[in-house]
């Protein structure tokens, strides 16, 4: 009797056949692994907020008041005057970071013209909490004063307030009108109606009248925006890492207008969330739009997450606010005491 005859092995056929049914797998596979990851991702940038919400309040149990957005070396935070730290360096020994904290010093231009202990301690510091991880922005500032060192680039920002005119019924005072150079350094129109503000100006609690929970502390600058010729730019607040703040003690409008208006680590809401696309080609226009490269005060919120950007409340909630929130209502939870409802959001 003949042995019935053995397959050793697959056609070519069947192993196209296979091949083609395994890419057709991956590829249905890999954007649900992607949304995986984002949402994963997100919920990291969440809970990011949620501790640095809880660092702030931390902050205002010490001080009786929330740090101000970025200051000068000026009493009560420092000596000698000019540019000075941001709410990022003040709120450190709340995120478990005072041994960081114990080696800064405060004493004149300690932000920047004088930084060399500062930006010495700081440097090649990894702090993951001031960074989105959706975020592919890159991980250190621009440059730095002190030549070999690198200092973390955060993605999250304070809100000092919104711009006149985008609350109906409500007129706005207290900001500033910019310089007339395109680039640096005049910033843009920089407010003080917010609750992380420019300056030595306390804000409590108690002064956030339209209530904790309808008012936002800090939000993303996370992501990339496009100029008008195409090209990707990574302009935000934190441009030259987390430590870089103010050069003056006095809060918008006591500034006087004109000069150099830069707020960094802060913005003043102008602009819809992730309005990225179409702004004046490098070095962009701060005089104008208050975006640009060095730095501009008006950067609108924006993240890498689709759909809208993360934000912690004076509450300490976190909430996802969405890219389609009217930019009146924007204007609100950007304002402490405009005395408006704010609809849901």
């Amino acid at each position: 009797m003949r042995k019935p005859s053995q397959r050793l092995a697959f056609t070519l056929i069947e192993l196209l056949v296979v091949i083609a049914i395994i890419a057709i797998l991956i590829g249905l596979l890999l954007p649900a692994v992607q949304k995986v990851r984002e949402a994963a991702s997100r919920m990291k940038c969440s809970n990011n907020l949620k501790q640095i919400g809880i660092a702030l309040h931390s902050y205002h149990d010490v001080n009786n008041r929330f740090p101000p957005g970025c200051i000068s070396d000026s009493p009560p935070y420092g000596t000698g005057g000019n540019w000075g730290a941001t709410w990022l360096v003040l709120v450190l020994p709340y995120i478990e970071q005072a041994n960081l904290y114990r080696q800064f010093q405060f004493t004149g231009s300690s932000g920047w013209n004088n930084p060399d202990v500062n930006y010495t301690a700081a440097n090649n510091v990894t702090l993951p909490m001031y960074r989105c991880p959706s975020t592919t922005l890159p991980p250190w500032g621009d440059s730095s004063p002190v030549p070999g060192t690198n200092v973390m680039r955060p993605t999250y920002v304070g809100l000092s307030g919104a711009v006149n005119g985008l609350i109906p019924g409500y007129t706005e005072t207290r900001y500033n009108t910019p310089g007339s150079a395109a680039g640096c350094c005049s910033g843009g129109i920089a407010a003080g109606s917010g609750s992380l503000i420019p300056g030595s100006t306390p804000i409590q609690l108690t002064t956030i009248a339209d209530g904790t929970s309808n008012t936002m502390l800090v939000s993303e600058q996370s992501d990339w925006l496009k100029t008008q010729n195409g090209s990707k730019v990574d302009w935000h607040s934190g441009r030259y890492g987390f430590i870089l703040g103010w050069s003056t003690t006095a809060t918008p409008p006591a500034v006087g207008n004109g000069g150099d208006l830069r707020t960094f680590a802060v913005t003043t809401v102008r602009y819809a969330i992730n309005q990225k696309t179409g702004w004046a080609n490098a070095p962009g226009d701060c005089a104008n739009t208050g975006v640009c490269d060095n730095t501009g005060t008006n950067i609108p919120l924006n993240s890498a997450h689709t759909g809208g950007v993360n934000a912690v409340l004076a509450d300490g909630s976190v909430r996802f606010v969405s890219d389609g929130v009217t930019i009146d209502t924007l204007a609100r939870l950007a304002t402490r005491d405009d005395g408006q409802t704010i609809p849901n959001f």
